[in-house]
């Protein structure tokens, strides 16, 4: 349908994120999907049966504007036992809906038109709309390429009078890289005396490897009280779809981001915050989440290591990410896009996620999926570069 209304778009140059772009490919050219960061398996049963059992009771209306109180006393429990910082349950802890809705919702809180937001490149791609949407102004910090850890000269020369906030991710998308313990001592350092307020993404928090430790914020006393924490029950309970994640922070802090929360959510799925308050009773339900997911990328590398990518370290996520520069000379968008029409494997080009689209020839493939997918995925990059 046509309309008479002349758009003048606030974003003109803005387009279709590119995770379903690669989908949307893949799905036409029936491609084994590695692009999109979700399982093609299914969660417990015991979490789908929490849930229909308290729909059943009638738990089915509104839950409270911060979330299901018994799932913030969950959250405040577990956050405790893993970083030992005790967040407030009334004041300090709100459940959203999805990880990009609390980030943008924290975004929306703390950034004015003028400010500026240091992120790292490369750069999940939900942060920079989300800061020029209110106004604010991207500010490029560099993951030193191919390790992807941060120059903390570098972020000490970005720092000017209109940082207002820093935007930090670890487990880090797409890299798989980490921020140490070393790492967040020295960013409290260059922002202390500061109003600097740390907007942490913390989605893969239980997704480590080879013994590393999370490094959280919320394990640091001096960040902690000034970061909002992000986390998200889609990665750790391979519930994506369900879109229920959550944010710790100082209660002045999470005062302005509910105050932005309530209006653009309000609250999110009742009875789901139930079965999850209930499902987390089991802590060995994220506690080995690492060594399921490190069996998943030991598998699916030894099933790369006879094609001729160059496979990164990864160690977080449940991203791996190759160089492909012994393949093709494409461009990673092209060779991306090739790999998904005529390879029948669809990734996603790293350089999506560089404001100047830096090419450093590297993709991303997702191995949240089942032995069988990746099997049929190794069978054709053989079939392809053999």
């Amino acid at each position: 349908m046509e309309t008479p209304v002349r758009i003048d778009s606030r974003f003109p140059n803005m387009g279709t994120t590119i995770f379903t772009v690669m989908s949307k490919l893949a799905a036409e050219c029936g491609a084994v999907n590695l692009s999109q960061g979700f399982p093609d398996f299914q969660a417990e049963p015991a979490l789908f049966d929490a849930v229909h059992r308290h729909m059943l009771a009638g738990r089915n209306q509104y839950a409270p504007m911060a979330g299901m109180p018994e799932l913030r006393q969950a959250i405040v429990d577990k956050v405790a036992a893993l970083y030992g910082t005790r967040y407030d349950v009334e004041s300090e802890v709100t459940v959203t809906a999805g990880a990009t809705q609390a980030i943008f919702t924290a975004i929306a809180a703390f950034v004015r038109p003028g400010d500026e937001v240091i992120v790292f490149e490369p750069v999940y791609d939900s942060y920079v709309p989300a800061i020029e949407t209110v106004g604010g102004t991207a500010v490029y910090a560099q993951l030193t390429f191919p390790d992807y850890v941060p120059d903390w000269d570098q972020v000490a020369r970005l720092i000017t009078p209109k940082t207002r906030m820093v935007i930090v991710n670890s487990p880090h998308n797409p890299t798989g890289s980490l921020i140490s313990t070393v790492d967040r001592k020295k960013l409290a350092n260059l922002i202390s005396g500061t109003d600097i307020v740390v907007l942490s993404d913390e989605v893969y928090e239980h997704i480590l490897f080879d013994g590393e430790q999370h490094a959280s914020l919320c394990a640091d006393a001096e960040l902690a009280a000034r970061s909002i924490v992000v986390s998200s029950f889609g990665k750790t309970y391979h519930i994506t779809g369900w879109k229920i994640g959550y944010v710790v922070g100082p209660a002045a802090l999470m005062a302005e981001f509910r105050k932005v929360h309530q209006f653009n959510v309000f609250t999110v799925h009742a009875p789901s915050q139930l079965g999850l308050a209930e499902y987390m009773q089991d802590a060995d339900r994220h506690l080995r989440l690492a060594a399921f997911y490190q069996e998943k990328r030991d598998f699916f590398r030894e099933l790369l290591a006879t094609t001729p990518f160059e496979l990164l370290p990864c160690r977080g996520t449940y991203f791996q990410l190759a160089r492909y520069d012994r393949i093709s000379d494409l461009p990673d968008r092209a060779f991306a896009e090739w790999m998904t029409r005529e390879v029948g494997v669809a990734v996603i080009p790293v350089s999506v996620f560089y404001a100047d689209g830096r090419d450093d020839k590297v993709v991303r493939f997702c191995f949240a999926k089942q032995e069988s997918t990746l099997k049929a995925a190794a069978e054709k990059l053989d079939k392809a570069f053999s």
